[in-house]
């Protein structure tokens, strides 16, 4: 007999955070993420996302023993902004028993219905800047800290159950030298001087936070049209400001500014701390805070995070002086690949900004919805 239960103590949260330790013991692909940095963001007195957003958390047992888990969440912005009458769920984790993720997912569409929305979606997160998708190829490349791992066969408990694709992503990876230089060398000259741009780099993490607001700003309007994107609020920025940036080697941190320093583009690289997050298995001491601060310095794979372009300047080639750029940090780095982060399967304008570097396609990933009528 399965049983569900809300997640209602902070040892329960735990649970919660540490079952996928044990569905993915002993793992080679799948990358944990840090227990702390996971509880604080479902803590509704640290993230700011619950101040627009709520979410429910559950377990499921199965003779006494936890066998799956599922956030239902609902993002007010969302709902009544956009008028997307969605329930999201994320966090999806379960055994390989059709019993366990029908439960889960029931009590997603409960609260889903109880609040009169339209339909269910995931696995998703809080917003644009969390996880998405369920893995459905590339079951054997090791996973990024800024994606979902998951077995094979969660696949078919979506299908199952009558749930049908909604979205699609990409994940991509090339060798960072792949790419002819003096292809990006000469469009990036010609571009800086026809629209008056010139390119920013960054020794110090200190002198990016200025320019943090205006870059999530500007994140917001480079994706304000698509129809899955959920804006960044300013407490949000905050919060990012405060976790993330700090932890990011500034060098890897890219701006394009026009002849009056206002910011027209800029993209994020980070280094992979894949290996470094399975050496630490969860915790950052007593050796964990190590192994991440190594990564930091000397991981030769990188994670092409964000990328933001003003609409005024999208297609007009500025991404070569932000590929310029990085290329010459890539080299004086060593870097060898550079994956990419999920791309929607229809985002041909993404695909095309990167097809000189000769990509491959290792992962794809989906959301998968249903009526909740």
């Amino acid at each position: 007999m399965i049983t569900i239960k809300q997640v209602q103590s902070k040892a329960d949260l735990k649970r919660f955070v540490k079952f996928p330790f044990s569905l993915y013991k002993g793992s080679p692909y799948w990358v944990p993420p840090i227990i702390k940095d996971e509880m604080d963001s479902f803590d509704k007195d640290i993230n700011p996302v619950f101040k627009n957003a709520e979410a429910s958390f559950f377990l499921a047992y199965k003779d006494n023993k936890i066998v799956g888990r599922v956030a239902a969440i609902i993002n007010w912005l969302e709902v009544n902004d956009q008028n997307l009458k969605k329930m999201r769920f994320g966090w999806f984790d379960f055994i390989d028993d059709l019993e366990v993720s029908k439960a889960l997912l029931d009590k997603v569409k409960e609260i889903g219905q109880q609040h009169q929305l339209e339909y269910m979606e995931g696995p998703v997160g809080f917003s644009n800047l969390d996880k998405v998708g369920v893995l459905i190829e590339g079951f054997d490349h090791i996973g990024t800290m800024i994606t979902w791992y998951n077995h094979s066969y969660y696949q078919s408990h979506y299908e199952h159950h009558g749930f049908v694709k909604e979205k699609e992503y990409l994940e991509n990876k090339f060798l960072a030298a792949k790419a002819d230089p003096q292809f990006f060398y000469k469009a990036n000259l010609l571009v800086k001087k026809r629209y008056g741009l010139k390119e920013m780099n960054f020794e110090k993490s200190a002198d990016i936070i200025p320019w943090v607001d205006k870059m999530f700003d500007l994140f917001n309007e480079t994706y304000s049209k698509l129809s899955s994107f959920v804006r960044i609020t300013d407490i949000q920025k905050e919060y990012f400001k405060k976790k993330y940036i700090s932890f990011i080697n500034p060098e890897y941190i890219k701006f394009v500014v026009d002849s009056e320093d206002k910011l027209v583009a800029f993209a994020i690289v980070m280094p992979s701390f894949s290996k470094a997050l399975q050496k630490a298995n969860g915790k950052l001491f007593p050796t964990g805070i190590f192994h991440l601060l190594n990564a930091k310095k000397n991981s030769k794979d990188v994670i092409f995070y964000l990328i933001g372009i003003h609409p005024d300047y999208q297609n007009k080639g500025v991404t070569a002086i932000i590929f310029n750029e990085f290329y010459h940090t890539f080299r004086k780095k060593g870097i060898v690949n550079c994956i990419r982060t999920p791309e929607l399967e229809d985002n041909l304008a993404i695909r095309q900004m990167w097809k000189h570097f000769d990509p491959v396609t290792h992962k794809r990933r989906r959301t998968y919805r249903k009526d909740l009528s």
